[in-house]
């Protein structure tokens, strides 16, 4: 199965087999600056694409940024300025030959690690990207939630700090603004990975809150994290995750609340757009 990732940060694809096994992977920065445009980021991506396909792949499945519109026919990652209503789909699927199909990439991570992840098992969780931005997916009893055009659970617009930083979505205080990637540069002036202990800290317990609220909503225990800032950040960020959430899930059924690191690490991006592929042509990955 033909796996594409489009982040933020970078562009990437893979081959997946019917087990979740990752058997080829390549990825290129995200094209930025002034001569980002729709066309180049795209053949940057069909780069990628081409350096790992052999020809016997048989759908393709993409997790990419979002918003975007019903079934991903069209993309528009805030984190990628050049792609605005870009028609991902419908450009891969005649580059490639194949079927394809594009979801929300942290809802992609969601059916991986309910696949063959840290949630495997696990009827209700949610699963979180925090890297460049900040981004959810939710399983309820064994179901990946769409929403209406798809986008259910971005928590990364679930608002942590009432009237705090400006978000590129319009509002401001959202979890993607105050403890994504790219909402720690423009906070703090200096890159993600050179945060401070305190930093570290304060994005952790921000997590924590925003997930606690998912817990309280939606009648959850679990949640699985990935994305480079978190996962980058290990164990301090995932302590102060956890005591948020101690303090703010007081209720019987989210009462015990835990947040975990993801388990397939840096693999997860690609198994999830693999996932997306496997479950659109009706194979079992334990997720509807």
């Amino acid at each position: 199965m033909l796996a594409v990732d489009v982040g933020g940060t970078k562009l990437a694809a893979g081959v997946a087999d019917e087990s979740g096994t990752l058997l080829r992977r390549a990825q290129v920065a995200t094209p930025t600056g002034p001569d980002a445009g729709p066309e180049a980021l795209f053949e940057a991506l069909r780069g990628v694409v081409d350096e790992v396909r052999d020809g016997g792949e048989v759908a393709c499945g993409v997790g990419s940024g979002g918003p975007m519109s019903p079934g991903g026919e069209e993309v528009s990652p805030l984190n990628i300025p050049g792609w605005r209503s870009f028609p991902l789909r419908q450009r891969l699927a005649r580059t490639t030959g194949l079927p394809t199909t594009v979801d929300n990439d942290a809802k992609a991570l969601a059916l991986a690690e309910g696949w063959v992840g840290a949630a495997a098992g696990c009827r209700d969780f949610i699963a979180m990207v925090v890297s460049t931005g900040v981004g959810g997916g939710i399983v309820l009893d064994g179901r990946l939630l769409d929403g209406r055009a798809g986008n259910a659970g971005h928590i990364g617009h679930v608002n942590v700090v009432p009237d705090g930083h400006p978000c590129p979505c319009g509002a401001r205080g959202c979890l993607e603004a105050e403890a994504s990637g790219t909402g720690i540069r423009a906070v703090t002036g200096r890159p993600a990975a050179e945060a401070g202990p305190e930093v570290v800290r304060h994005v952790g317990t921000l997590v924590g809150r925003g997930v606690s609220a998912v817990c309280n909503l939606l009648d959850l225990r679990l949640a699985v994290v990935a994305g480079s800032v978190a996962l980058g950040y290990g164990r301090p960020f995932f302590e102060a995750a956890q005591a948020e959430l101690a303090a703010r899930c007081k209720l019987d059924f989210s009462l015990g609340a835990s947040v975990v690191p993801a388990g397939l690490g840096d693999e997860g991006p690609l198994v999830g757009a693999a996932a997306v592929a496997w479950r659109a042509v009706g194979h079992d990955i334990g997720v509807a």
